[in-house]
């Protein structure tokens, strides 16, 4: 299961199987795989990156994302999604997951990420295995409605949850494994994802960069 998951840097993540899915490419190096389908969880610039987006697609690579992100895609194949749809593409089963700040402000009252802008999440069931990939969010309570066997989750505090909060919110998801992300680029380090690990009551991996 995790041998299928590459960490990519910060928020990306490539999942290998049947279908090569990538979840928000940002920076990435030359020479990776083709992408069959490429999940986007919001249009912030360390998410929505069309350059990377071209460098990865084929002739058939489909993007999905919610309706900032398609709108931006011109002439791409695209699906847009809204929290709580789900749907279903080269026989991967996507659902998109509410992810929002609750505590989390660039100024009082003004979240980094409101829930009315309708960001997503993505849990992803490849080849029998359900990734959940959480996006920019703090620890919400749709979460308890989300099962799946690796949660893939932010640590590094100031837009996203912290490093504690996150391992609150393995109390709530469903969840066999986890794995940070969302350190070592903007905000956050490896010290995040090493407390992560000590505070969770579920196994967490710490992936490699792969950059």
């Amino acid at each position: 299961m995790l041998e299928n998951i590459h960490w990519l840097g910060h928020d990306s993540f490539r999942l290998d199987g049947s279908v090569t899915v990538y979840i928000d490419p940002w920076k990435l190096p030359a020479g990776l795989p083709a992408a069959g389908l490429i999940l986007v969880t919001h249009e912030h610039f360390d998410h929505l990156s069309a350059g990377d987006i071209a460098a990865l697609s084929g002739p058939d690579t489909v993007v999905v994302g919610p309706a900032s992100v398609t709108a931006q895609l011109d002439g791409r194949e695209t699906v847009t999604v809204a929290p709580g749809q789900s749907t279903e593409l080269k026989g991967v089963a996507i659902e998109a997951v509410p992810a929002y700040n609750l505590t989390k402000f660039r100024e009082p009252g003004q979240p980094y990420h409101p829930k009315e802008a309708g960001y997503v999440g993505y849990v992803v069931a490849l080849d029998g295995v359900r990734y959940y990939h959480a996006g920019d969010t703090d620890a919400v309570p749709e979460m308890r409605d989300v099962h799946c066997d690796v949660a893939l989750l932010p640590v590094g505090g100031t837009f996203t949850m912290t490093a504690d909060e996150a391992a609150g919110a393995c109390e709530l998801i469903d969840t066999a494994a986890a794995v940070p992300m969302h350190y070592g680029e903007i905000v956050g380090d490896a010290g995040d994802a090493e407390r992560f690990r000590e505070r969770c009551s579920v196994p967490v991996t710490i992936l490699p960069l792969e950059r």
